[in-house]
């Protein structure tokens, strides 16, 4: 149905692609894979006709339509409706009831139409942009990241609606076991070139692996050959007898091709350090709660972590995922509770926002040596190769690095010490498939526990030994692996597109008076749940400000010490700078979370009020 030909791009002086040609047929659904950077975000522009290439052309048939999906969640609208309605020339953003129809398939009940587009929640705000795609009636679907801000439950719900999606489809994503449940063919590039096969993304790595040993067998075998003619014509280029013979070699070698031999494509290839332990185990979690409300995330919650586990914490968004490994990290402390650690325990903690912690203006190198106990340099410059960081790369500064890259420097900030306990909240956010396998690789052959947050459903089959279970709001501890977990409990309302969180009360015919009193009931409500999260927020930003203003002190006295070259007061002064950015992380974390909580609950209030108008 798309044939592209010839097609060449290059991204300043990067070579993307050059000379390719591969089509899209009929009923294909197509996974696009390469490394972060090799341009397959600008392939799909290509493709849907908001880019161009540099040489070639794409050849799209007469009324075939793509719909094209960025990764990039963009809204005009205020409203759900109207959103849906808005990539319609001006003359059609009226007729409701298209937006409608497309909605309601994609699970929004009518409340959830009505809603503003900000109300929603990330999975929806994915599904809204979905809408806006599907709503111009395209023949093929061209979606870019599209499991970006969706947990494991609407990352499901995405592959079940593509599975079924009848057209074609063209899609980029780093989960493999999402991309491999709903792809026909992969589409790959690989050195500057694109090629297609028939299967899955396996097949495809395997293929090019093959390819690339018998490329490499032939060009050492020619080399070979090549030495054997050049050896002859030397010995027999003056004897007149041999006169046909050495010119027939000297055709022979002309017409050799030329091939050149294959720069190794660097991977990620790196391990957890383990230091030993001798407790059975080390971790023990007894009647944990913690909360900011009155209804607390985590309630009575206990777990009993041994040396080796893998216990993977699974569940919606926003249901205390994050905030659970904060604690038994140790950066929270719970309202009530008890978190023993065995003598000896030694934790490395991936958390998702901690790249906001990284030094702008440090080196990959120089923060590596940060967390190093030893402060051993040729270390962290050997971990630095590991991950990628080569030579001068591992010079670069932290400001200029890519978010896949940042992520990279973090998991190295946990290699550089021996560790038995390993926390890893989301750790594959910004990895490309590569890198994703890689660390599984290492997750798997780490010796210490592991505790995983995580959506990806690969990495969940291949490593869950036990799953803590956020749902139905409240936690469950499943003893057994993420797939027989699906097979005897499974994820609430699967089957179904969504559940209704509210009824409309307003359907009943309700008099003015009862109106009014149920108004003035829910303003009570409102204002006695919101105004204490409204207070806790302005006490954090106090705090904020406190905190902010002794670092920018201690940063300016760690200048002048330095000048004056008082090592005692450095080294003070360095363990409570360390101290403050440490205190402010816990406290910028602890406001979001309030921030989201009174926002959630604000809008609701609002929202139930609207509906009970006089």
């Amino acid at each position: 149905m798309i044939t592209a030909k010839n097609l060449s791009k290059k991204f300043g002086d990067s070579l993307l692609f050059e000379d390719v040609t591969f089509s899209i047929g009929s009923k294909e659904k197509v996974g696009l894979v390469g490394r972060n950077g090799l341009g397959k975000t600008t392939l799909l522009r290509i493709i849907a006709g908001t880019e161009q290439p540099d040489e070639g052309a794409i050849t799209i048939p007469k009324h075939y339509t793509p719909g094209f999906m960025s990764q990039n969640l963009s809204f005009t609208k205020m409203v759900a409706r109207d959103e849906a309605l808005s990539l319609l020339p001006q003359s059609e953003q009226h007729e409701y009831w298209r937006a409608e129809k497309i909605l309601s398939g994609l699970g929004f009940s009518s409340d959830d139409m009505g809603k503003r587009v900000s109300e929603l929640s990330g999975g929806f705000q994915v599904r809204l942009q979905l809408a806006k795609t599907l709503i111009v009636n395209p023949d093929m679907l061209i979606l870019d990241e599209p499991t970006n801000y969706l947990d494991i439950t609407s990352i499901r719900w995405l592959a079940r609606f593509l599975q079924s999606w009848r057209g074609e489809l063209l899609l980029v994503t780093h989960d493999r076991s999402f991309m491999d449940s709903i792809i026909t063919h992969t589409l790959g590039i690989h050195r500057n070139h694109i090629k297609k096969i028939k299967g899955s993304t396996e097949q495809w790595y395997e293929q090019i692996a093959q390819e690339e040993e018998i490329y490499e067998k032939t060009r050492i075998n020619d080399e070979r050959k090549q030495k054997e003619i050049e050896e002859f014509i030397s010995r027999f280029r003056s004897k007149a007898r041999l006169a046909n013979l050495v010119q027939s070699r000297i055709k022979t070698i002309e017409k050799m091709q030329k091939r050149e031999k294959l720069v190794p494509v660097k991977n990620l290839d790196f391990e957890f350090r383990y230091k030993p332990i001798n407790a059975k185990y080390v971790m023990q979690v007894d009647s944990l709660t913690f909360g900011y409300n009155e209804k607390p995330l985590i309630n009575n919650f206990s777990l009993s972590i041994a040396s080796g586990d893998r216990i993977c914490i699974i569940g919606p968004n926003g249901k205390g995922k994050t905030t659970l490994c904060k604690l038994l990290a140790g950066t929270m402390q719970p309202q009530s509770g008890n978190i023993t650690r065995a003598s000896g325990v030694e934790i490395g903690y991936f958390e998702q926002t901690n790249s906001i912690m990284l030094n702008p203006n440090a080196t990959v190198e120089d923060e590596i040596v940060q967390s190093d106990p030893d402060k051993n340099r040729q270390l962290a410059r050997n971990l630095c190769g590991l991950l990628l960081f080569e030579g001068d790369d591992a010079l670069k500064p932290i400001s200029v690095l890519s978010g896949g890259e940042k992520s990279r420097v973090l998991i190295g900030k946990i290699l550089v010490k021996p560790i038995n306990l390993l926390i890893l909240d989301e750790p594959t956010n910004h990895l490309d498939m590569e890198a994703c396998d890689a660390l599984l690789t290492a997750i798997d052959s780490f010796d210490g526990a592991v505790i995983l947050v995580t959506h990806n459903e690969l990495l969940l089959k291949a490593l869950a030994q036990r799953c803590i279970i956020f749902q139905n709001n409240a936690i469950t501890i499943f003893e057994g692996d993420y797939q027989r977990f699906l097979e005897t409990i499974g994820w609430e309302n699967e089957s179904e597109p969504v559940k209704k969180e509210y009824e409309n009360i307003n359907e009943q015919k309700l008099n003015k008076k009862e109106l009014r009193r149920i108004r003035s009931q829910l303003l009570l409500e409102k204002q006695n749940e919101c105004k204490p999260l409204q207070e806790t927020v302005s006490s954090i930003e106090q705090e904020i400000t406190r905190h902010e203003n002794l670092l920018k002190i201690l940063n300016e006295e760690i200048i002048n010490a330095s000048q004056l070259q008082k090592s005692d007061d450095i080294q003070h002064l360095s363990i409570e700078i360390s101290k403050t950015k440490k205190q402010l992380v816990v406290l910028y974390d602890k406001l979001e979370e309030i921030m989201s909580l009174y926002e959630e609950r604000t809008r609701h209030y609002e929202r139930l009020i609207q509906e009970y108008a006089v």
